[in-house]
């Protein structure tokens, strides 16, 4: 885990290190001498001194106290009752535990930095899972800083906010009330809070224990009052529709059972501060509020002394706390208030309480902790995804920080987005919106955990057992069900964001070391299903290539390795090739130095392929190692293609293609996308084109001899040449075949006397041709068919042949057309062998014969854009490999692109 900081993040997660405390979010610091690279490298002192308690329990405890405490749980009660407050905060509980446990496992599994629950999630899953969960983490952080800060201005309205039925402001309250008051209000806190973010962060972290002090004294004056406190009666006064003054008549009671069997049941009805009447969905959505800072502990990683051990304990004691104190205090206030107070005055408790300043004070400072908490919080996770780069130039101003390290930049995004959060107005408005996007983000954790536990890596061995992929799938699933019944509009609008973001970021992502989850997904499910492909059950009808094509080098092969990928058919494509040496001389494999060229070069080509490289004594030895061991199971190579042998000075690809000369475009993507091979360094990688007189890697002999021992391996092979004359098969080119030919002469061309058209050859002839106009460069090229035929011969049983050629394309689905081509003149040049020099192919044939075929093929084939010609079998005795190879040259010279084709494997089927 110590080298997981990749240049990505040059400053840590957070850029914060020293003196940090949690902010709900992430962890924050401001200390003047806490610079980006001294948390990581050379701190001044051990950064990781907080225990269970001050470190998980505290931060954890206050922030899921917030609002909800002092200011709603008269709300819930009042009109869900406390039958269904207490189903509320059960299955709220349920949620949050579901995902807690989650949140244990990752947090155990491995050391931690800094960075909290981003980090663990970004580290653990890749950048896809991280940047998005991180972004609706801040988002929800956003809404909820916007949330709590209109909470304490209904708080302070409530005790200063001017009388309605007064004409003049009395006593202390003086304050006018109206939306555009509380949006100003509610903006002065902001800027108060922006400024304590600006300036001092970190006073604030180091009072957050004093706080909860605070906070739990409030909250025994509760306990205690409702024991002390005599019952009383109360007028609730609200201003209506059209400025009229609503009045009612409110008691409580103390303890009195007809008062809780009163409040049993639910009984919703008007909300008066948004004039909208609640149901359960609205009533939980503000309900669920108070869970959602169960991850501030784990934001305190990379402060804790043993955060394996602390962030489970301290997180589950404080969930546990919590949920007790919220069960107890919904049971308290039924069985003490009647419906009227609850529902009509949300800050009930300061009127039944021995002092109500405790109380006040106890709601202004969890209402305005929580608020500068989520604002420091959110702001410290933008400034996280800015150093990481993962969203580009519009979150790149983010990553500026101050010179103690505070990310103003990120303070200042985060409180103009809290900014146009307060013109809802009302807290219940934004609740929906807060609770759906919490939810959201617990089920994408819930998802993180179960894509770890269901890829099977070896190294996800949490320390924290108490979870399962149940547990997940659960906690997935109760979050998405809350979301829709809380609001299925926002709901939906959540979703589809995180899933564009995911995407966006699957897309665009720099690349890092962090790991991929999607990686270790598809390589379980690829696995299993490579198992499953059993090659005993292929069928004919199911055939596609699969190809194995050799290169040496990739700066004159590039248009061949391009036509070869739209000739795959959506088969196996590996691009082979052999580097000649002797391990046993050499002090390491210089092979696999070299993948993260060739796979760089398949990026830029755009061409589905994987690459296999081996090193051996010779090429035909390393081709055959590819020909055995590329691929695995049912995928592996049943085709071998290979560059044609001839003494043409090949052209170098490289000079041609501007994605591969132009620097300028080369610098912006490269160093990004290509896994730090950029464009000078892939050029300067391959060597440069073959020289005329430079010496060749391999002897006519070889060449033939890797075709023989391809055939004997039950492997089809076709032969490529003049492909560097190909245009318009790169990646942006729009050519859709529509001007193309692709011509067939499926007769072996020399042997005269052999008539089959329907041999196994030459239907693989035609299938190859057929696969080739079925992509999407060649879907409407014209294909043509060339039948040879002797017309001035005694035998006219061509005639037959031709129509029984034109049935078998009938049945094998083959549109082309049929051209006879009579070829007397070239036959007559053709001296017979006898039978025994014919069976083993070893007949000389005259230049005449060779230069009449070629031309006969030029005449007719010239303006075609591919052809596909008839390869023999190759000699049996090594003496002739150099006059094998010299009888295809000059067949095939001048043609323009060709491919010599030789197929052993029955491909065509008529029947269904």
């Amino acid at each position: 885990m110590s080298n997981e900081r990749t240049p990505l993040i040059p400053s840590g997660v957070c850029g914060l290190s020293v003196t940090a405390v949690t902010c709900g979010a992430v962890t924050c610091d401001d200390s003047p001498d806490a610079t980006p690279e001294s948390g990581l490298e050379t701190p001044t002192k051990d950064p990781r001194q907080l225990n269970t308690f001050f470190g998980v329990m505290v931060p954890t405890i206050l922030s899921m106290f917030s609002i909800v405490l002092f200011l709603r749980t008269g709300f819930v009660v009042g009109h869900a009752g406390l039958l269904q407050g207490l189903l509320m905060v059960l299955v709220a509980y349920t949620i949050i535990s579901l995902t807690i446990l989650s949140i244990c496992a990752i947090s155990t599994n491995g050391a931690i930095q800094g960075g909290g629950a981003y980090y663990m999630i970004s580290r653990s899953l890749g950048p896809e899972f991280g940047g998005s969960i991180g972004l609706m983490f801040f988002l929800a952080k956003v809404c909820a800083s916007g949330e709590y800060v209109l909470g304490l201005v209904e708080a302070i309205l409530d005790l200063f906010g001017a009388d309605p039925e007064a004409s003049v402001s009395e006593g202390i309250r003086v304050l006018p009330q109206g939306y555009w008051y509380t949006v100003l209000y509610s903006s002065v806190i902001l800027l108060l809070c922006l400024l304590v973010c600006l300036v001092g962060a970190n006073i604030y972290c180091r009072t957050a224990f004093a706080i909860l002090l605070v906070v739990t004294v409030s909250l025994l004056s509760i306990f205690i009052s409702s024991v002390a406190v005599k019952p009383r009666d109360f007028i609730i006064t609200h201003r209506g529709p059209g400025n009229q003054t609503l009045r009612y008549n409110a008691s409580y009671t103390g303890f009195s059972a007809t008062t809780l069997r009163h409040n049993l049941g639910s009984g919703y009805s008007l909300d008066y501060s948004t004039n909208s009447v609640m149901s359960f969905a609205t009533v939980f959505a503000v309900m669920f509020t108070s869970c959602t800072g169960i991850m501030a502990g784990a934001n305190m990683s990379g402060e804790l002394k043993a955060p394996s051990v602390s962030i489970p304990r301290g997180t589950i004691v404080a969930v546990f706390y919590t949920f007790t104190v919220y069960v107890l205090l919904f049971i308290l206030v039924s069985a003490t208030c009647d419906r009227t107070l609850l529902i009509q005055d949300y800050g009930f408790f300061q009127r039944i309480n021995l002092w109500p300043p405790l109380v006040t004070i106890g709601i202004y400072c969890a209402s305005l902790s929580a608020a500068m908490c989520s604002m420091i919080g959110a702001s410290r996770i933008l400034h996280a995804l800015a150093q990481d780069q993962l969203f580009g130039l519009p979150l790149a101003p983010a990553a500026v920080t101050s010179a103690s390290g505070n990310p103003w930049v990120a303070v200042l995004y985060t409180w103009g987005l809290a900014q146009c959060v307060v013109f809802a107005g009302q807290l219940n408005n934004v609740a929906s919106l807060v609770t759906v996007f919490y939810l959201l983000a617990f089920a994408a954790v819930d998802l993180a955990c179960l894509a770890l536990e269901w890829a099977s890596a070896p190294n996800f061995r949490p320390t924290f057992q108490l979870f399962s992929w149940h547990t997940c799938l659960l906690g997935i699933v109760s979050c998405l069900v809350m979301m829709f019944v809380i609001n299925p509009v926002y709901s939906s609008g959540s979703i589809v964001l995180l899933l564009l973001l995911l995407l966006f970021l699957h897309y665009r992502s720099p690349t890092s070391s962090w790991g991929y989850i999607s990686q270790a997904l598809i390589f379980h499910q690829v696995r299993k299903y490579l198992l499953m492909l059993d090659v005993r059950k292929d069928h004919v009808k199911f055939w596609r290539p699969q190809v194995l094509l050799m290169v040496a080098n990739p700066r004159s092969s590039c248009q061949l390795i391009l036509f070869v990928n739209q000739l795959k058919k959506g088969g196996l494509y590996v691009l082979g090739h052999v580097q000649l040496g002797d391990l046993d001389s050499l002090p390491s494999d210089p092979v696999q130095q070299q993948y993260n060229f060739w796979l760089s070069l398949v990026d830029k080509l755009g061409v589905k392929a994987f690459v296999d490289l081996t090193l051996s004594p010779s090429v035909r030895q390393g081709t055959q190692h590819l020909l055995r061991i590329t691929g695995l199971g049912g995928m592996k190579p049943n085709m071998l293609i290979l560059g044609f042998y001839d003494s043409c000075t090949p052209e170098d690809f490289f000079l041609q293609d501007p994605a591969f000369c132009d620097s300028s475009v080369g610098r912006s993507k490269d160093g990004e996308y290509n896994f730090g091979v950029d464009l000078p360094s892939l050029q300067a990688h391959f060597p440069p084109v073959r020289h005329v007189e430079s010496p060749r890697w391999l002897s006519p002999e070889e060449y033939v001899g890797i075709i023989s021992d391809a055939i004997k391996m039950n492997k089809n092979v076709c032969l490529g040449r003049y492909f560097f004359q190909l245009e318009g098969e790169d990646k942006d080119s729009k050519v859709d075949g529509s001007e193309r030919t692709i011509d067939v002469w499926p007769l072996n061309l020399l042997q005269p006397g052999s008539r089959d058209y329907e041999d196994v050859c030459s239907l693989f002839l035609l299938q190859m041709a057929c696969v080739l106009n079925m992509s999407s460069k060649w879907r409407h090229a014209r294909m043509r068919i060339f039948l040879n035929v002797e017309t001035e011969s005694s035998d006219q049983g061509w005639v037959v042949n031709e129509e029984t050629f034109r049935e078998l394309l009938r049945k094998l689905r083959i549109r082309a057309s049929i051209k006879i081509v009579p070829w007397d003149s070239v036959v007559q040049h053709h001296t017979q062998p006898d039978m025994e020099c014919s069976t083993e192919q070893t007949q000389a044939l005259s230049e005449g014969f060779l230069s009449s075929v070629n031309c006969m093929i030029m005449e007719h084939s010239s303006q075609a854009a591919v052809r596909f010609l008839y390869l023999p079998r190759p000699p049996a005795y090594r003496s002739q490999s150099q006059q094998y190879v010299a009888q295809l040259e000059a067949v095939t010279n001048g043609l323009g692109p060709t491919l010599l084709i030789h197929g052993i494997t029955p491909v065509t089927y008529t029947d269904l």
